[in-house]
C-alpha cells in the first residue's frame, strides 16, 4: 500500500441526511408571479424547482446511489497541502494507456461514470481492448470530497500542477488527459506545464459557447450577415446566463453563505444549468442532477466553486493553456457551421470532431460518442506512449490489472 494514498467510501451520516430532508421541508419558497411560474426568461422557473425539490425530499433515495457510487474504487490522497478526492479505475488490458478526465461545473466526477466502463474495459462492452485506458478521475481542489480548501490560490495552473503529481503518485508517468469548459482549462495547463509527460490532449466544447466569442476569444473575420445575425443572438442568450460566472468571479462570498445553508438555493444553482446547458435532445436525468446537487450539498462544493472562479479571474496568468508540442484534439457537440467556424480548432489541432448530437454535458448527454472520439484519437498516438510502468498502478485496493 502506498502511504500517500488511501481508499475512500462515501458514507454521509443520517444525520446529515435528516437535516436536508428538514430544511427541505422548512423551505420558504418566493412568491410566484402570477403566469410565471413556468417560465425560463427569469431562470428557473418556480415550478419546475418546486418539483425537483418536493422529489429531492420524498422520493430520492441516496443510500441506493450512495451505494453505486461506492462500487467504484475511490481514494483521497494530499497534495501540496490540498485533500484530492479521485477515481482510479484500472483496466483489465496490461497495456492499457492512463487518461486523466477533469470534470468541470456544475458537475463532478459523476460526469464520467456511464463512460468509464468503456474506457477502461472497451472489449465488455463490444470495443477493441487495444483502445483500453486505466481511467484518472479527479475531483477539483474544493470540490465534493477534495474539502474543504486548504488555502487560496487554488487555480488552473495549481491544479493542473497537482493533477500532474496525482498522475506520478499513480506510476503513470506518462499519461492522455481530457477535459470540457473549466476542465478544458485544467487540461490545457496540463498540456503546458508538462509536454513531456502529455502523450496528448483532448478538449470538448459545444454551442454554448457561441455566446462567449467577443468575450472569452475573438470573433472571427468573414462571418455573413446572417450567421452574424445568429452569433449576435447567441451573445444576448449568454448575457442572460452568465450572472453565475459574474457572481463566482467578482464578489462570491454572499452567495456562498446562501449555497451552505439552504439546499433548495443549491438545487437550483445546478439544476438550472443543467436545464439550460445541454442539448434539448438530450436532457440531464433528474436522477444525475439530484446526485451532483446531493453532493454538492453534503460537502459544500457549491462555496468552493464560487472561490475556484475567483481564483481564475484573478489569477497573475488566467489563461487556459498556450503553444504546446502537445498533439491536441478537439470534439463539437451541438455543432453545425456557424459552431464550427466559431469554435473549430486551429492549425495546432491534430485530431478534430463535430457532432450535431449532445451538448455541454456529452459524457451525461452522448456517452457513446464522448468514448468514440477519444478512443480514435488516442488510437493515433499509441505507439510507443511509453506507458509500460502503468502497468502496476500504485493505488492500494486489488491486483493490477483487476476492473474496477
Amino acid at each position: 500500500m502506498c502511504a500517500d494514498i488511501s481508499p475512500f467510501r462515501i458514507r454521509i451520516p443520517q444525520a446529515d441526511l435528516d437535516d436536508l430532508h428538514d430544511r427541505l421541508a422548512r423551505t420558504r419558497s418566493p412568491y410566484p408571479v402570477p403566469g410565471a411560474e413556468s417560465e425560463w426568461d427569469h431562470g428557473i422557473p418556480s415550478a419546475y424547482l418546486d418539483d425537483l425539490a418536493g422529489y429531492w425530499a420524498n422520493g430520492f433515495d441516496w443510500r441506493a446511489h450512495e451505494a453505486r457510487l461506492n462500487t467504484f474504487p475511490q481514494f483521497l490522497t494530499e497534495i501540496d497541502g490540498q485533500t484530492i478526492h479521485f477515481l482510479h479505475l484500472r483496466s483489465p488490458e496490461p497495456d492499457a494507456m492512463p487518461l486523466l478526465l477533469n470534470h468541470s461545473y456544475p458537475t463532478s466526477f459523476v460526469e464520467f461514470l456511464e463512460a468509464s466502463g468503456p474506457l477502461t474495459d472497451p472489449r465488455a462492452h463490444g470495443g477493441d481492448p487495444a483502445d483500453a485506458f486505466h481511467v484518472v478521475v479527479p475531483s477539483l481542489p474544493g470540490f465534493v470530497f477534495s474539502s474543504p480548501l486548504s488555502a487560496r490560490g487554488w487555480n488552473l495552473e495549481r491544479t493542473a500542477t497537482a493533477f500532474g503529481e496525482l498522475m506520478g503518485r499513480l506510476g503513470y508517468e506518462r499519461f492522455g488527459v481530457e477535459g470540457g469548459d473549466l476542465g478544458a482549462g485544467v487540461t490545457g495547463r496540463v498540456a503546458l506545464l508538462m509536454p513531456e509527460r502529455v502523450i496528448g490532449a483532448h478538449v470538448h466544447g459545444d454551442r454554448l459557447q457561441l455566446g462567449m466569442a467577443g468575450e472569452d476569444f475573438p470573433v472571427p473575420e468573414g462571418l455573413s450577415p446572417q450567421e452574424r445575425a445568429e452569433l449576435e443572438e447567441a451573445q444576448r442568450s449568454w448575457s442572460q446566463m452568465k450572472g453565475y460566472r459574474v457572481l463566482h468571479s467578482t464578489a462570491p462570498n454572499a452567495l456562498s453563505a446562501g449555497l451552505a445553508d439552504s439546499p433548495v438555493l443549491q438545487l437550483a444553482w445546478i439544476a438550472e444549468k443543467f436545464a439550460q446547458w445541454a442539448n434539448p435532445a438530450t436532457p440531464i436525468g433528474r436522477e444525475d442532477v439530484l446526485i451532483t446537487a446531493s453532493l454538492y450539498w453534503f460537502t459544500r462544493t457549491g462555496p468552493a466553486a464560487g472561490d475556484f472562479y475567483w481564483e481564475l479571474a484573478h489569477a497573475d496568468d488566467p489563461g487556459w493553456g498556450g503553444a504546446s508540442a502537445v498533439p491536441m484534439a478537439s470534439s463539437l457537440f451541438h455543432s453545425d457551421p456557424l459552431v464550427r467556424k466559431v469554435l473549430g480548432p486551429g492549425d495546432s489541432t491534430t485530431f478534430f470532431r463535430e457532432h450535431t448530437e449532445g451538448g455541454h454535458f456529452p459524457a451525461f448527454e452522448v456517452p457513446g460518442l464522448f468514448v468514440d472520439d477519444i478512443r480514435a484519437f488516442f488510437r493515433t498516438l499509441r505507439t510507443g506512449h511509453g506507458t509500460t510502468s502503468a502497468a502496476v498502478p500504485r493505488t492500494p485496493g486489488g491486483s493490477p490489472g483487476s476492473p474496477p
